[in-house]
């Protein structure tokens, strides 16, 4: 399959398509809904080629059976979409305060709390995998935290706008991952130091950004950047991991102690990232095996054959 890159990929769908389907879900219920979502998901399915080929090929790395059962991949691509609708309607509804703490579960709620008692600040590691909205809107209960999200925020207006006109609550300081400068990463700092949080993506490289590794991921080589762990690096402070995942009708919800750069040698920087980045790549293959439909990056993530490797790594 030709790669095209993530960011270069637009979003599809109209903002006032998005906003019926909110008011459904909102005046009708969730099982209207669901019936609503079926058809726009299959008009989805059906019009995206790309993303519907990236989604059949992640699958079928995760079940190889798959690749001589044609028809049983399209279904379980299908239900794939269907998640991912089901997920931007989740985020809505946790903007707008809809999931109180009692929908969540999994020790990573009190770890979360404690790491903000603990006023030491930190950068949080995450991926396109669940449902962080989720935890993002408990940032309610905890007004004066400071948090700031980075992410490419250029290929998601649509859904920016819905949320604003959906919830009219306020969202995180979002910050552009491409735009970083010195300066912007004094702030960060200073943010950390009043024990503040920087949320950042890791399981995409965003375009123009440069370095990347390719590592081996669910039985294949595949591209992660290496911003996150050098901006680690730079600001010497504790890592951790955060994922928020369906289950049921609650969110398991998973915040855990990755690393600590505070103390790290600059000799060993190199030796740390390297290592690093093959932990958090591990760590979040284990993750997407058990929530496997929950893997929202519907584009080429793997490199094919045919494709020059341009490796960064030193």
């Amino acid at each position: 399959m030709k790669r095209r890159h993530w960011a270069r990929i637009g979003e599809r769908g109209s903002l006032a398509g998005m906003l019926v389907m909110v008011r459904i879900r909102r005046r009708l219920g969730a099982w209207p809904f669901r019936v609503a979502l079926g058809p726009v998901i299959l008009w989805y399915f059906l019009s995206h080629g790309l993303a519907r080929r990236a989604s059949g090929d992640y699958l079928t790395r995760l079940d190889p059976a798959l690749a001589r059962r044609p028809l049983a991949r399209l279904w379980c691509s299908y239900r794939h979409f269907l998640a991912f609708g089901r997920a931007l309607m989740d985020k809505v509804a946790a903007w707008s305060g809809e999931y109180p703490p009692s929908r969540l579960h999994g020790g990573g709620v009190e770890h979360f709390e404690a790491a903000i008692a603990s006023g030491r600040g930190g950068l949080v590691l995450v991926a396109h995998h669940g449902n962080l909205d989720v935890v993002n809107a408990l940032g309610d209960h905890h007004p004066d935290l400071e948090l700031t999200v980075m992410m490419h925020t250029r290929n998601a207006r649509k859904f920016h706008a819905l949320l604003e006109r959906a919830t009219g609550r306020r969202q995180p300081d979002l910050l552009e991952v491409t735009e970083i400068t010195p300066a912007t990463a004094q702030h960060l700092d200073a943010r950390i130091r009043r024990g503040g949080f920087v949320v950042i993506t890791a399981d995409r490289v965003p375009i123009g950004a440069g370095r990347h590794r390719r590592l081996d991921f669910l039985g294949a080589p595949a591209d992660f950047p290496e911003g996150p762990f050098r901006l680690a690096t730079l600001l010497r402070c504790p890592l951790y991991t955060l994922s928020c995942v369906r289950e049921g009708d609650g969110f398991r919800v998973d915040f855990t102690s990755f690393d600590d750069t505070r103390e790290l040698p600059r000799r060993q920087r190199e030796a740390w990232l390297d290592d690093a980045m093959r932990r958090h790549a591990d760590q979040l293959a284990e993750r997407v095996r058990r929530h496997p439909l929950q893997w929202f990056n519907f584009y080429p993530f793997w490199p094919d054959d045919t494709e020059p490797h341009h490796d960064h790594t030193p």
